[in-house]
């Protein structure tokens, strides 16, 4: 079926995609039969209660996790059959991920962190660091570049987070949970710093979340329960 939009414009495109964990007790079905589509420069929210499988669903879309059937392709690539160094390399270059909790290495400071994804990349140290420099001062801690984990509040941290997914200019932002541990004003921060990365520099973003603010940001809504996705 035609649905009158360019297919170039799909830069995610899951098929049927299932996924069920055995327990040794009961199989859980994590995921049912999931099919999506998202296009270029949608910012993309799925809810749902906790355990629906929404982690699950968001790592298969971004290639972290296997899946028993179906498939994927970002970009058109079927990254589930790449190797698995070329599958590492495509998502530090292609996206960015951003979690509920930070994962910030406590011993290096903000450009540092945010420097890391670049190391893959092989870049000259001068570059790296006016990258992630660039990268801070997008996420507004340009006055921060220099602190610790310890020395930043929550949704700073958050934010530099943030700046490390956006260091290598990925197309694709994929957010679990990204305002799950902060207060409302901080969380609120962070949706406007999200959706300028969507409207300003064009991101794509699939997230997932529990929060109806989150989703408020969003141009498309989905919403998955037990393991089925409904618009």
């Amino acid at each position: 079926m035609n649905d009158g939009q360019d297919p170039d414009d799909v830069v995610i495109d899951a098929r049927d995609v299932t996924k069920t964990y055995d327990t040794g007790v009961v199989q859980v079905h994590a995921l049912n039969g999931v099919s999506l589509q998202v296009r270029r420069g949608e910012m993309v929210a799925i809810m749902g209660p906790s355990g629906c499988g929404k982690t699950t669903l968001l790592n298969s879309l971004s290639g972290l996790d296997d899946f028993d059937s179906g498939t994927v392709l970002i970009n058109g690539m079927d990254i589930a059959r790449m190797p698995d160094d070329r599958k590492t390399e495509f998502r530090a270059k292609d996206m960015g991920f951003v979690f509920q909790t930070y994962n910030l290495l406590p011993v290096l400071t903000a450009i540092e962190n945010v420097e890391l994804p670049l190391l893959l990349a092989k870049l000259p140290a001068e570059e790296r660091r006016k990258r992630a420099q660039t990268a801070l001062r997008i996420v507004g801690l340009e006055e921060r570049m220099g602190h610790y984990p310890r020395q930043l509040s929550g949704g700073q941290e958050q934010r530099v987070t943030i700046a490390r997914a956006i260091v290598s200019d990925p197309k694709i932002i994929v957010a679990d949970e990204p305002t799950g541990d902060l207060d409302r004003h901080s969380a609120d921060e962070i949706l406007k710093l999200l959706e300028k990365l969507n409207t300003e520099f064009g991101k794509t973003i699939v997230m997932v979340t529990h929060d109806p603010a989150a989703a408020d940001r969003a141009k498309t809504v989905h919403r998955l329960d037990k393991g089925v996705l409904a618009n």
